[in-house]
């Protein structure tokens, strides 16, 4: 996977091996890939990201490709998507392109827009000043900070050279100038590609008080490239999990979508087991966990990921209501088998109370919308035990059925529970039978007894 990464690396280092220069010196000089000696190719370059980038650098400007779509291209991947940084200030990106519109407020960024594709243009991101008292009036205008260490405001600009410094990985800190095709390397990256590295630029510590958030992306990288984490930056996370807390519930709802339903939800799930990262964002689940991780919810929480994983893989839709669904469904349960233990209200009452509670819990930490919450409650309520006269037909006919017919094939597996085999089994069976046949599977229905509390419990 890294051989042409590794072919052009060796290559450069090389160059340097008659100067004995020490390995975090080595790590910032600049080093400057000519177009002969890597891969990338314009003609894997959207044509959109390569108009922002040649009249940019027609109107006097830098112009660079960075981030994930030089990392990707130089590993030989399919970038999702082309990120652009400039010297160009966001209102002079605003007088170049009319198809253009300023977003952000921590840090002001250009969309270009064409069509239903965005180039998002950046300037170049600069150093503050010096902390405090010797702080410039701009400067506290500009930038701002909260007594954690996050960054609140970010719009300091500065050169290239602090830009690549002020970035979070250093395999995304890479440049490739449309200028010369040339590949700029400021921190490092190229070695850390080649080895299979995720490191942290600067100090870890301080860059993840900056933004918490960093520590998710640490995580969701090395999952996703199957990449080794530095042992520095590695170490603080544990201890600073707690961190996310303090960042707003519809950010961290955007980002586990990117953890859990982009391809390698799984391996990023066990990631965040390991560095304690999983409780901020669901403290429901994680509070059910077991010492051997062997209960069902724990068992169903792996399998929906895992399956998540092959239907992304395979170019198949998902649906977060869905993945949520079949994650929380045994904190729900435990919690409506509870109530009604407690309350002495029925078993349907204690359901639909314990959905409010759990979801409500759930949306403090994740902000998960309404729109999706409500899938979530549909699915739950389905009651797919229920099946004499019209009552499989109709169920049949709701639009959230087939997602309750798969959350149950999901627990009969999980469970191994005999009744909930028998219902999946009849359930697939009905589905693809001709009408006179499902007719007379219903007719020969045995007496259907009220389901036990602990299987069938409302679906």
């Amino acid at each position: 996977m890294f051989t042409r990464v590794a072919n052009f690396c060796r290559k450069v280092l090389m160059r340097d091996e008659e100067a004995p220069v020490e390995v975090e010196a080595e790590r910032h000089q600049m080093t400057i890939i000519p177009r002969e000696s890597h891969n990338i190719s314009r003609k894997d370059i959207s044509e959109n990201a390569l108009k922002v980038l040649y009249r940019l650098n027609k109107a006097g400007y830098e112009a660079y490709l960075v981030g994930g779509g030089v990392r990707d291209l130089l590993l030989g991947k399919k970038p999702k998507d082309f990120d652009v940084t400039t010297n160009a200030t966001p209102e002079q990106m605003r007088k170049l392109f009319r198809n253009c519109r300023l977003v952000g407020r921590r840090f002001r960024l250009a969309h270009v827009m064409f069509g239903p594709e965005v180039i998002e243009v950046a300037t170049f991101r600069g150093h503050h000043q010096a902390e405090a008292e010797g702080e410039l009036e701009e400067d506290r205008n500009l930038s701002q900070r909260a007594q954690s260490g996050m960054l609140l405001c970010d719009n300091i600009f500065g050169s290239i050279e602090d830009d690549a410094q002020r970035r979070d990985l250093t395999i995304n800190s890479l440049y490739y100038n449309i200028a010369d095709f040339t590949v700029r390397d400021y921190v490092g990256g190229l070695q850390d590609l080649q080895q299979g590295i995720i490191r942290l630029i600067g100090d870890p510590e301080t860059r993840y008080r900056e933004d918490p958030v960093r520590m998710l992306r640490v995580v969701r990288f090395a999952a996703k490239l199957e990449m080794t984490i530095a042992a520095e930056t590695a170490e603080p996370i544990p201890r600073l999990a707690t961190l996310l807390r303090d960042i707003p519930p519809a950010r961290l709802f955007e980002e586990s979508l990117k953890l859990l339903q982009a391809g390698y939800g799984y391996s990023t799930y066990l990631k965040l087991r390991e560095f304690q990262l999983f409780q901020p964002l669901f403290p429901t689940i994680t509070r059910n966990f077991t010492e051997n991780g062997d209960s069902p919810m724990e068992l169903m929480v792996a399998q929906v990921l895992k399956n998540t994983d092959t239907r992304i893989q395979n170019d198949m839709r998902v649906n977060p209501a869905f993945l949520f669904a079949a994650m929380f469904w045994y904190p729900q349960l435990e919690a409506a088998q509870q109530i009604a233990q407690e309350s002495g209200l029925t078993y349907y009452d204690a359901f639909a109370m314990a959905m409010n509670d759990t979801l409500d819990e759930a949306c403090h930490a994740l902000a998960i919308p309404k729109r999706i919450t409500t899938l979530i409650r549909d699915i739950w309520q389905l009651r797919m035990s229920r099946r004499h006269g019209k009552r499989a037909w109709k169920l049949m006919e709701h639009p959230k059925f087939r997602a309750a017919y798969d959350l149950l094939a999901l627990r009969a597996e999980v469970e191994k529970n005999p009744e909930l085999i028998r219902l999946t089994h009849w359930w697939g069976e009905f589905q693809a039978a001709a009408p006179t046949q499902q007719k007379t599977m219903l007719n020969t229905l045995g007496d259907d007894s009220a389901p036990r509390r602990d299987s069938q419990n409302a679906s």
